[in-house]
């Protein structure tokens, strides 16, 4: 049987005949727009006999494959008696330069369309013309060139053999890779407790074209729990392409080990890792041109070998693999991530290149619906990963300090963010009469055009690409404004405008409360979602605040490993309230020693903020200075982290406690197995610090619900608390304990959001805790 496949022309020309350089000089995001008037000024102008977007197809079939190719011909008409095919072009640039140079991109577009009009009309000669309009001065310059049918055929198959000589290889692929995924057994002599009925439950989800959530405790195995049932499913013609979205490094390292573990055991399934441009990228102080990165410099001419060789050699696109291949070839690491994004079975990324509406990949996510399959990692940091996407903000001192840069160099510009600085100080002196900041359910439309005529006249010249001293300022300028400006395309009912004073600066933001209405969008978009994570609880805020549907199924998986090897004890004679905390930071102490010295190792306690955390460690360094400490401090860097991770060994001599964050980067995404962590001691219930922007949450879910301290407080609270005990037991052989400090614990409210297995006991003073201690390490 034969594959049917559907190709634009544009995607055709663009797949045989690109060359050159990369050119990521500016181009404003309203070309798309403005190329749509030109067209349509172009059209106009034309005789009566002219017609406008004119759709058309034409098929090409071989022994395997059925090409249907498609597209839209700008314009037909007829002058002295021969048919002419138009294909319209926009430009910025110099308008002579632009027509006389032979774009091959362009003249191959206009002379595949005028092959497929010539061939369902019959015809022997047709004519093809170009049409260059001036976006700027409204003014147009024609090339004409006249065709034979022969001559049109001819190029016509040397465009097409190419693509579809890599479109039999791209199906004799999918025919290798879904015969060894129908031969693949799980990687592992058998499942651990739990994990095959989470495999199970993703398996039919994707099956069935629904959205599951899934919490599953640390040591199921989640990631392969997910991974190995949605590529039996795909195997089976369930999905076209997976995306695993995480939103840490660790969560990606474990998907492809997972990919790796599996293709260990026959699997062929191709992977690529998304890397951050700015982490990737071999010339970061250069920019993406061909005149000044070498990478960027005849990338097109190079970009087709290196797909194809690569995609030949390897299946796993790691990061490194990128790298290697494009330092191998000379092409950008990141544009070729992309490129080869195209051809993958698997992406693993970040949430954003689903989600965020400024970076979101659109080759894939334009499309009202599609057939992918969503495999969300830790999806309980989705819900303020989404607040930050679709939010935004401008602060007044940047505009300022942009605006004094080109008050000669650009008095137009100068003089359009003088207006919108007016604004801002009218809006700076209502705050002053409010107390310095406030909030308002509307946006500020009135702020709207004085941003978007900046924009219009920063475009302008941006788009002339002249390197000045100001130049970076101001287009980081114009992005700023430019996100502002999108994100207030999604304002509704879930944000609010914020207006905060500080000093003589002004922050004004487009705050999202509710995601879920755009999340919702992309989901339903996809074929099938699976959200998954330790820590997912309770299942209806999740549920609401993440746009799923109302039929998404929910499972809990217990920890796999035995009850006996995990100790939790609750202190709830200890107040952690803000207020208190000057008087019980001596028995939160007191607690920390008492589990310390039960038992040499190695310990973390985890606090609500660094304020309380060097309260409490300046009084363990004074009563208990034998005992070493390490301290997490601000804006570590990701060696500092690793540095700090090393430190916790199995072979430590000595107790080692650790004073860090709760929900910072040492309360997830680490993985130390065995003696390198004996213990948790969690002061607080996680409840993030109070601030205007959770309080705004709070009012906003107390208008839905009632319910709106437990939504912007207490669910993402405990969730903390929840992952900071998931720290302790990794594996089968590990052994530890777990302190939650504070009275709250007890509580019903509390309670019922403890995991399913979770036995604690709660502890009345620190001589009953050392006695409990004292069993549990001994047993």
């Amino acid at each position: 049987m034969k594959s049917n496949i559907q190709v634009s022309v544009r995607s055709l020309v663009e797949y045989a005949s690109r060359s050159g350089d990369i050119s990521l000089g500016f181009m404003g995001p309203n070309r798309p727009v403005e190329g749509i008037y030109g067209h349509q000024a172009v059209q106009h102008t034309r005789p009566e006999n002219y017609t406008a977007e004119v759709p058309i197809s034409h098929i090409r079939e071989t022994e395997t494959i059925c090409l249907n190719i498609t597209g839209r011909i700008d314009g037909i008409f007829e002058e002295h008696g021969r048919v002419i095919i138009d294909e319209i072009k926009t430009t910025l640039g110099d308008l002579e330069k632009v027509a006389d140079q032979e774009n091959l991109s362009h003249w191959a577009q206009a002379k595949i369309y005028a092959y497929m009009y010539a061939a369902a009309h019959h015809m022997d000669e047709i004519d093809a013309q170009i049409t260059y309009y001036h976006l700027p001065s409204g003014e147009a310059l024609e090339r004409r060139k006249s065709f034979s049918f022969p001559e049109l055929e001819r190029f016509f198959h040397e465009i097409v053999g190419p693509y579809l000589e890599w479109m039999d290889r791209i199906i004799s692929w999918e025919r290798e890779r879904d015969e060894s995924i129908s031969a693949l057994d799980f990687p592992f002599p058998r499942y651990r407790p739990g994990q095959r009925k989470m495999a199970v439950h993703v398996y039919r989800a994707i099956k069935d074209g629904t959205q599951l959530m899934v919490q599953a405790a640390t040591g199921i195995g989640k990631t392969m729990a997910v991974l190995f049932p949605a590529i039996k499913a795909m195997g089976q013609g369930n999905g076209a392409k997976i995306f695993f979205l995480t939103a840490r490094t660790t969560g990606k390292a474990a998907a492809e080990q997972a990919m790796d573990e599996l293709r260990q055991k026959g699997l062929r399934f191709k992977s690529l890792t998304i890397t951050a441009k700015e982490k990737i990228c071999p010339n970061p102080d250069k920019t993406c041109t061909g005149e000044d990165c070498p990478y960027a410099r005849g990338y097109y001419d190079r970009i087709d070998k290196a797909v194809e060789q690569t995609f030949l050699e390897t299946d796993a696109y790691t990061r490194k693999a990128i790298e290697e291949a494009a330092k191998t070839y000379m092409i950008c690491p990141f544009e070729f991530s992309l490129d080869l994004s195209l051809w993958v079975d698997c992406i693993i990324c970040d949430y954003n290149y689903v989600f965020d509406p400024r970076v979101f990949l659109r080759r894939f996510f334009l499309e009202k619906r599609t057939d992918y399959i969503l495999l969300i990692d830790e999806a309980h940091n989705l819900v303020d990963r989404a607040r930050d996407m679709f939010s935004a903000a401008l602060r007044k001192k940047v505009l300022m300090d942009v605006r004094r840069l080109l008050k000669d160099p650009l008095p137009n510009i100068y003089r359009s963010i003088g207006r919108i600085n007016a604004w801002m100080v009218k809006a700076r002196k209502e705050c002053e009469e409010e107390g310095g900041a406030r909030s308002q359910q509307a946006p500020p439309v009135d702020l709207y055009p004085r941003l978007r005529r900046f924009l219009k006249l920063s475009e302008k010249w941006l788009a002339e690409n002249r390197p000045t001293p100001f130049r970076d300022d101001l287009l980081a300028l114009y992005y700023d404004v430019l996100g502002f400006l999108r994100i207030s395309e999604y304002y509704n009912e879930g944000h609010v405008t914020r207006f905060e004073r500080e000093k003589r600066d002004l922050f004004v933001k487009l705050f999202c409360i509710d995601p879920s209405r755009h999340l919702a969008g992309i989901l339903n978009r996809c074929r099938s979602v699976v959200f998954f994570s330790a820590t997912i609880t309770p299942a209806d805020y999740f549920r609401h605040i993440l746009g799923c549907k109302e039929t998404t199924d929910w499972l809990e998986v217990p920890s796999p490993f035995p009850a006996k090897h995990f100790s939790i004890l609750i202190s709830d004679h200890i107040s952690t309230y803000y207020r208190q905390r000057h008087r019980t930071k001596g028995d939160v102490y007191q607690a920390i020693r008492t589990v310390v010295c039960q038992r040499p190792g190695n310990y973390m306690v985890f606090f609500p903020s660094y304020e309380y955390l060097a309260m409490v460690h300046e009084r363990f360094l004074t009563e208990c200075p034998e005992v070493e400490t390490i301290v997490q401090t601000p804006a570590m860097l990701e060696s500092d982290r690793e540095d700090f991770l090393a430190r916790f060994s199995e072979d430590n001599p000595d107790s080692l406690v650790g004073f860090v964050i709760m929900g910072g980067i040492f309360g997830e995404g680490i993985d130390l197995v065995g003696e390198r962590l004996s213990g948790a001691i969690i002061v607080g219930v996680g409840l993030p610090a109070l601030s205007p922007e959770r309080d705004l949450i709070k009012d906003y879910y107390d208008g839905l619900s009632s319910n709106g301290f437990k939504y912007a407080y207490v669910y993402p609270g405990i969730n903390r608390v929840f992952q900071a005990a998931g720290r302790v037991i990794r594996s089968d052989e590990d052994r530890g304990v777990v302190l939650l400090i504070d009275d709250r614990f007890t509580r019903s409210e509390y309670r019922s959001l403890f995991p399913v297995g979770w036995r604690p006991t709660v502890i009345r003073n620190n001589r009953a805790m050392a006695a409990r201690l004292e069993r549990f390490w001994r047993s």
